[in-house]
């Protein structure tokens, strides 16, 4: 393996050595770096000192950072685990961890040195190499990706070997210069954090303006005014009201007509059998036994599991999309996660005169489009923020920020 490493990294620096800048060079990580250092033999502790110890679920791999450490005393890491010492990085070797990203450099170490999980890879670096230059470039996805091919042992034991570290080669700019570009890489990584968690409150915000819109007309004065009347009331007494469907397994995923099921949004694949389309009156409602998951169904469908609901609404009573929009506020509000469908049943629905039924559900349809065009704007924009630190880095290692 070491051999196959070695050609494979001598010919990515034969094709890459015109695209480094000025006084960088190429150089083996094993060659500035020592990987997984001995424990000093002159190493002398009191069984009760407080150590710091790093198991792997101390390590945060979004980050990159030690988030939560534990301080025991030295008695119990002294033996079994691997030593480190402040600055040096800690390389998670075992799956999946390491691809996840857990990663990170030794810091605020009681007495400047601790112990970890023997599923660590320590790389201590030379007067040649910074701490932050390593551990930004083991970072990158490109880097773990490559890892994956050299893995060792059975699956779900799999382990990225020491040879691979020692001879990868990475571009080595002077000190002062990966002072510079590690410093910027790092205000560029806050920046995309700050904006990260910015979208999560926005998008947290977002999620819960349809409840709020919900409440804001059924739990209004006027609607305070409203007749009600039993669920029971509100539909169609006919037989079909609950359908047999055959399970999803028996469908081809793939066709126009969305299967409903009892899984997430109640859409588990799509198929072209119009023999097995509802061919009922349309629209309905559906819902699973289980999931308590409302949807909203005015086109042809297939039903892809046995108990999942199909709810006819009574069109001189309620409208049915006034009637969906009662029933989702009913689970907000009522229902919460109840797997209990009889509950439903004993639920009062606020029935407004139709013509005010329609103009509601006309408002609360345009404001539930918006709140998902908001919904699927943030995630877009999550989408390109998590591509961020990837493209930062490769710059970064390009000479390029």
């Amino acid at each position: 393996m070491r051999k196959v490493q070695t050609e494979i990294n001598n010919s990515a620096i034969r094709n890459s050595n015109s695209a480094l800048p000025p006084g960088w060079h190429w150089v083996r990580l094993g060659e500035v770096c020592n990987i997984n250092p001995r424990r000093p033999k002159n190493f002398i502790r009191s069984p009760d000192t407080p150590t710091t110890f790093v198991p792997m679920a101390a390590v945060d791999e979004k980050t990159g950072t030690i988030a939560r450490p534990e301080v025991v005393p030295y008695s119990k890491v002294s033996k079994g685990y691997t030593y480190f010492e402040e600055n040096d990085v800690l390389f998670a070797k075992i799956t999946p961890c390491m691809q996840n990203g857990k990663h990170v450099i030794a810091r605020n170490l009681i007495d400047g040195l601790g112990f970890g999980t023997t599923e660590f890879h320590v790389i201590r670096p030379n007067n040649e190499i910074l701490s932050e230059w390593i551990h930004f470039f083991i970072r990158q996805p490109y880097f773990l990706q490559q890892a994956t091919a050299y893995f060792t042992g059975a699956v779900g034991q799999q382990r990225v070997p020491e040879d691979f570290l020692s001879n990868y080669i990475i571009p080595l700019p002077p000190v002062e210069e990966q002072q510079h570009i590690a410093a910027k890489i790092q205000e560029l990584m806050q920046d995309v954090e700050r904006a990260r968690t910015a979208c999560e409150k926005q998008l947290e915000a977002a999620k819960v303006l349809p409840a709020a819109y919900l409440r804001e007309v059924f739990e209004s004065e006027e609607a305070k005014r409203w007749e009600r009347k039993n669920f029971k009331e509100c539909i169609m007494r006919r037989k079909g009201l609950k359908i047999k469907g055959i399970l999803q397994k028996n469908y081809q995923k793939t066709g126009v007509y969305p299967i409903v099921d009892q899984g997430h949004n109640l859409t588990c694949g799509y198929t072209d059998d119009q023999a097995k389309l509802y061919r009922g009156e349309l629209p309905v409602i559906v819902f699973g036994d289980h999931t308590r998951i409302f949807k909203y169904i005015d086109f042809p469908f297939a039903i892809g599991a046995d108990g999942t609901q199909i709810i006819q609404p009574n069109r001189e009573i309620i409208m049915p999309k006034f009637f969906y929009f009662a029933l989702l506020n009913l689970k907000i509000r009522s229902l919460g996660y109840s797997r209990h469908y009889k509950l439903l049943k004993e639920m009062s629905i606020p029935i407004p005169p139709l013509p005010i039924q329609h103009r509601i559900a006309a408002e609360l349809k345009q404001k539930m489009a918006q709140v998902e065009s908001l919904q699927s704007a943030i995630r877009n924009q999550q989408s390109a923020l998590n591509s961020l630190p990837q493209a930062i880095l490769r710059k970064a290692f390009k000479g390029e920020l």
